[in-house]
């Protein structure tokens, strides 16, 4: 099996080896900033990522040298969130207020006297610059009450204001999204598959000279490197590259045994002895687990797949069969289960590669499909005989008409329903019966506006060709495209019309999974778009009619997936049950239970667990500039166990 490097979405990154030109300059001068690790750390980073994420941002110094098109930085100090977002949107600003400073230590200690927070954001930004060139050796310390305390620091040639760098800056930050946060939750909410994660957390100390914490009131103690430990596995079994650097201590070597640790010399910029400035730092490199995902291929899909129906259902996986079968096809199995077959097509896919395929679903529109296309290995239906079940030799009920009058189709269509639906019921055996019955739930879709049933009447009728179409001719046209899609691969496949928590009995190799997204935004009830032809799948029978609505529908039915607590409750339990195949799921990005959460579930139950990201994307928003990503643009991913 192959162990690629996730590289989904990740053409269009950042490589910092294709930079040309000088190295930006951070800002500020740092306490243990990393402008003199540069020629350790750009060698690190990987020649293409998604975003570049910097949480402990200080100084920034790698960020400035990357200057990457795509990035996030984050501190928990406030201040200094205050400058950088000045310097991204009002620079001039800055550079106005800056002009107003002298390097006199009557200047100095009047400006260190200010409260940063009760003074307008530029000029609190200007101040934060000043301070920071003009006192004792740069540094950036605070003491109890969050007031500056460095003292002047008496240079004869201090550079106050510097506006070609500002400027330079000023540009790179547009671009940026600047947060203020701790780093947990920064990482949770943006870290995605394939990203880069530099980390320079406040270093545990070596000697007296060597703790180089964020001189704010932030503290970082032994527990917080062992969390911050833990977050680095997370990212690298989600697919995140992540460089961190620390002091040479053993706890740290312990923390990161298993991923290279590279010993740096390093200078001590924040010394006032000689002997302590200099001293050894460690660059852990992670880079993301062994993954499953290939180079994706159009010609990698088998010919038959091209014979299976056009479907516009909710959720189909249609666009999507070539990321999955590169991620399949790379584990041995014979033996499929297609969980929650929805429109059928991966089930098909499977079968079209020679696999058993057990497809199931608790929808029996679903199920009918599977059964013509997947089960079905030789029946057709001839079309001589599915002309004659456009006649009205058989006693018809009546049914569609009556209650479906005036609501979905014309009544001359209804009458046309209702006779199908009377001579497929009587069609003995049950491959052609499926086949008919497939063939009218296609129609029915192709002849309704949007191909859904929760609207009555015509009003989202917009010129498509199909519904000017009669409906015996969709019907005929749609029993050719099944009977087109039948072929014979040599195994006993099945449908199974259930629920997937009760399936008992079936041992399979690989186990796909593509349940209803449960998310606050949208629902994932696809018997209320498609009740109607769920009612045709079943001739009605076992459904109560909601006869109060003006859609006729009937009770959705009950699912652990219409609720976050249910849809998580839901995963522990398939994950286990299925514990011993393959795991293959198919999930949104923003789909509850989130993406950590899905992968420390199959972590209890898989030794490796990966993240694949897909080449596509839903969009229902634009995003905004600076910092607030529109949530409604969400991603397919791949989550793998095995």
């Amino acid at each position: 099996m192959s162990n690629m490097l996730v590289e989904a979405e990740l053409m269009n990154g950042n490589s910092p080896l294709e930079k040309k030109g000088p190295h930006l300059r951070p800002l500020l001068k740092w306490a243990g900033g990393k402008h003199q690790l540069l020629g350790e750390l750009l060698p690190r980073i990987p020649e293409k990522y998604g975003r570049y994420i910097e949480p402990f941002f200080g100084g920034g110094a790698l960020f400035f040298a990357v200057a990457p098109e795509r990035g996030v930085i984050s501190d928990s100090n406030p201040e200094l969130v205050n400058l950088y977002r000045c310097i991204a949107d009002d620079v001039e600003g800055v550079i106005g207020c800056l002009q107003n400073f002298e390097n006199t230590e009557e200047d100095f200690y009047a400006v260190r006297g200010m409260d940063w927070k009760a003074i307008p954001p530029s000029l609190a930004a200007a101040r934060t610059l000043y301070l920071n060139r003009t006192c004792y050796n740069g540094l950036f310390r605070v003491n109890g009450s969050g007031h500056f305390n460095v003292p002047f620091g008496h240079y004869k040639k201090a550079k106050i204001l510097d506006e070609a760098s500002l400027r330079a800056s000023s540009a790179l930050l547009r671009n940026t999204l600047i947060l203020c946060g701790d780093y947990r939750g920064i990482l949770k909410e943006y870290a995605e598959p394939g990203d880069f994660v530099f980390l320079d957390p406040p270093y545990l100390p070596v000697s007296e000279y060597a703790d180089f914490r964020r001189y704010t009131k932030e503290q970082f103690y032994e527990e917080d490197h062992r969390d911050l430990a833990r977050e680095v596995d997370r990212l690298q079994s989600l697919g995140c590259h992540v460089i961190l650097t620390n002091s040479d201590h053993p706890l740290v070597h312990d923390l990161y045994r298993k991923y290279r640790i590279d010993i740096v010399s390093s200078r001590r910029l924040i010394s006032c002895k000689g002997n302590g400035r200099s001293g050894r730092d460690v660059i852990v490199a992670a880079s993301p687990a062994p993954s499953v995902s290939t180079p994706l291929r159009a010609d990698i899909l088998p010919v038959q797949l091209k014979q299976y129906p056009a479907t516009r259902f909710m959720g189909s996986k249609n666009k999507l069969l070539g990321e999955i079968w590169s991620v399949a096809s790379q584990f041995r199995f014979e033996r499929v289960v297609d969980l929650f077959s929805g429109s059928g097509v991966v089930g098909y896919l499977f079968k079209a590669q020679g696999k058993t395929v057990m497809s199931n679903d608790h929808m029996a529109m679903s199920a009918t499909f599977a059964r013509a296309m997947i089960e079905n290995n030789d029946a057709l239906l001839p079309e001589e005989e599915a002309l004659m079940l456009l006649e009205p030799i058989r006693p018809v009920d009546r049914f569609v008409e009556r209650t479906f009058g005036d609501l979905y189709f014309s009544d001359e269509d209804n009458r046309l329903i209702d006779i199908l639906r009377a001579n497929i019921k009587a069609i003995r055996e049950p491959l052609k019966r499926a086949i008919a019955r497939s063939a009218l739930i296609r129609a029915c879709l192709k002849k309704r506006p949007r191909g859904v049933f929760t609207y009555v009447g015509q009003r989202y009728d917009d010129g498509r060709k199909d519904l000017s179409i009669p409906f015996d001719r969709h019907f005929i046209e749609a029993v050719r495209s099944v009977n087109g899609a039948v072929f014979n691969n040599g195994r006993r496949n099945c449908s199974r019309h259930g629920d997937a928590m009760t399936l008992e009995g079936y041992d399979a190799d690989l186990v796909y999974i593509d349940p209803p997204y449960y998310t606050p935004l949208s629902d994932n009830a696809y018997v209320r778009r498609y009740h109607f032809v769920e009612g045709l799948a079943l001739d009605w029978v076992g459904v109560q009619i909601q006869e109060e609505t003006v859609t006729r529908k009937f009770r959705s039915y009950p699912t652990p997936f219409s609720s976050r607590n249910g849809a998580q409750s839901a995963f522990e339990q398939l994950f286990g049950k299925f514990r011993e195949s393959v795991l293959l799921v198919s999930y949104s990005s923003n789909g509850y239970p989130t993406l950590p959460e899905m992968v420390r579930m199959m972590r209890k139950h898989k030794k490796h667990v990966e993240v694949v990201p897909v080449n596509y994307r839903y969009s229902f928003g634009n995003r905004n500039r600076k910092g607030k990503e529109n949530k409604n643009a969400v991603r397919e991913y791949l989550f793998v166990g095995f």
